[in-house]
């Protein structure tokens, strides 16, 4: 990817229609936002291949939570705008149902009925019943996925601490074999053994299998050996988007938490300067956002 402007584009994705068929990830010149509010994302391109590890970065309110909902299918736009594996990731409903596009976002909260993946936070449920009655699944990546995390089929959800019940809901998320990941700070609440195993375990699928995950955290270490990719968000725009061996701050022996320091201060400190007109902060947007079921799956 090369900078053009306020964001970037995949040189070697948009050469061709048939270059652009071959991104795992094909969003083109997106713009979306909430009815009466100013707009989410802007313009927003960004084409990672398959195979690729991006890190979503970026300040909260940035617009990373929404672009990964949006890619996830969870929000109404163009089909030609947001292309996953060459479909549309809302209108397809099967790249969900077949787990070839999986999502595990911020949807964790004691206080709601679900946390996403049929798991109820409520109810007195042994982890077993819920990993175990899942169809469909290749018995030898479930016990892999129960062994990696660490799960124990006897836990119960309702005693259970919020990092083991995160475990069970990565793992249930993760059992049937994906082309596309994408993950909205899901490591927040593990320690950093069961990070660091995770990290490995989706490094080996992204080249054994030639799988895309892009993913959206705060939390940068280790990291610089796991990503091919990075894509800096800042006020719904892609700042920059590239192969880390492009990114001259990266290979200049620089670590990944510095060089993002830097630009997020950057991004703070453009962000206070600048004074946007009322009219211009309630403009309509050219493409209103809506939901179906598929917001909830």
């Amino acid at each position: 990817m090369t900078e053009n402007g306020n964001h970037s584009v995949d040189c070697e994705a948009v050469g061709t229609s048939e270059a652009l068929s071959q991104d795992s990830i094909a969003v083109s010149s997106l713009n979306w936002g909430f009815p009466g509010s100013a707009p989410v994302l802007q313009d927003f391109s960004l084409h990672l291949p398959g195979g690729s590890r991006c890190l979503l970065l970026g300040a909260n309110g940035a617009g990373k939570t929404t672009l990964l909902q949006i890619l996830a299918g969870k929000h109404m736009v163009g089909q030609e705008v947001v292309r996953i594996i060459g479909r549309s990731a809302f209108h397809d409903i099967k790249l969900t149902s077949t787990g070839e596009l999986a999502y595990l976002g911020p949807q964790w909260r004691r206080t709601i009925a679900s946390a996403g993946h049929d798991i109820p936070l409520q109810g007195d449920i042994g982890a077993g019943d819920m990993i175990w009655r899942v169809e469909g699944v290749d018995p030898t990546r479930r016990q892999l996925l129960v062994d990696l995390l660490g799960i124990d089929k006897n836990w119960r959800l309702n005693k259970v601490s919020d990092g083991q019940r995160r475990r069970i809901q990565i793992c249930m998320g993760l059992l049937k074999p994906f082309k596309v990941l994408l993950l909205d700070e899901i490591t927040v609440d593990m320690d950093v053994l069961g990070r660091l195993d995770l990290l490995n375990f989706l490094k080996e699928e992204s080249e054994r299998r030639n799988a895309t995950v892009l993913y959206a955290t705060h939390i940068f270490d280790g990291l610089e050996p796991w990503i091919t990719h990075v894509a800096h968000v800042a006020d719904g725009k892609l700042v920059r988007g590239a192969k880390v061996e492009d990114v001259p701050e990266l290979n200049k022996n620089k670590k990944l938490l510095s060089t993002a320091e830097v630009w997020l201060r950057h991004d703070r400190d453009t962000s206070c300067q600048k004074v946007e007109p009322a009219a211009k902060k309630t403009a309509a947007m050219p493409l209103m956002p809506s939901k179906h079921m598929a917001f909830f799956r």
